[in-house]
């Protein structure tokens, strides 16, 4: 409720836009808030692992965001899951604080939250821990050894390596994996030991 009460005061909005014109986040939050009236500004981010295409993109996009911010206006930006957890916005806050705009962050419910509801798992128990780790990148490696519970977010384009590392410990049975999570496209596996195929983004996998 905070998240729709900001997103309906601020005159401006802010989202991330995909190449094909997408901004699946402010679609989402035109669900539940009235969204009528606002400029809206789409921001552009870039895929690729190249760390100064990266920087330079989040530059452009703080950048956007602060010509509105000049001006006087208060500026929303929609992400999807929680602000906190591997969300581009860290990035823009960065640069923006740094440079005297105060930022404040609104809580969401996490991706992998979501993912463990929609399989009805438990994520944690009382002495078990649990992991947050990168799917996409170099690939969760030997992390994949920590105790306790793991979950691998963005894991879509390392989809086949991290297939294989769950293979080598015998956790293919146990794993668990939901694509686009509550949006169109959603797929659910409860065992990845029939290795289903995955080419979407947004892939989630639990291992418990």
């Amino acid at each position: 409720m905070k998240a729709v009460r900001v997103l309906e005061a601020c005159p401006v909005l802010a989202a991330p836009q995909t190449a094909s014109g997408e901004m699946t986040a402010l679609t989402i939050a035109r669900q539940m808030a009235n969204l009528e009236d606002k400029t809206v500004a789409p921001l552009f981010f870039t895929m690729s692992r190249d760390k100064e295409v990266l920087r330079q993109a989040h530059v452009q996009a703080a950048g956007r965001v602060r010509g509105y911010l000049d001006q006087g206006l208060d500026v929303a930006m929609a992400i999807l899951g929680d602000v906190s957890i591997f969300s581009t916005y860290a990035y823009l806050m960065e640069i923006l604080q740094g440079e005297g705009y105060p930022c404040v962050m609104i809580p969401g419910v996490p991706s992998f939250c979501a993912v463990a509801a929609r399989l009805g798992r438990s994520l944690t128990t009382m002495d078990q821990p649990l992991h947050i780790l990168p799917g996409g990148g170099k690939g969760p490696g030997e992390t994949l050894d920590l105790p306790g519970a793991k979950v691998l977010m963005k894991s879509g384009r390392n989809y086949p390596q991290v297939l294989e590392e769950l293979e080598r410990r015998g956790l293919l049975e146990r794993a668990a994996m939901v694509e686009n999570c509550g949006l169109e496209g959603e797929r659910v596996h409860h065992t990845l030991a029939d290795r289903p195929q995955s080419g979407g983004y947004f892939t989630t996998i639990l291992i418990p």
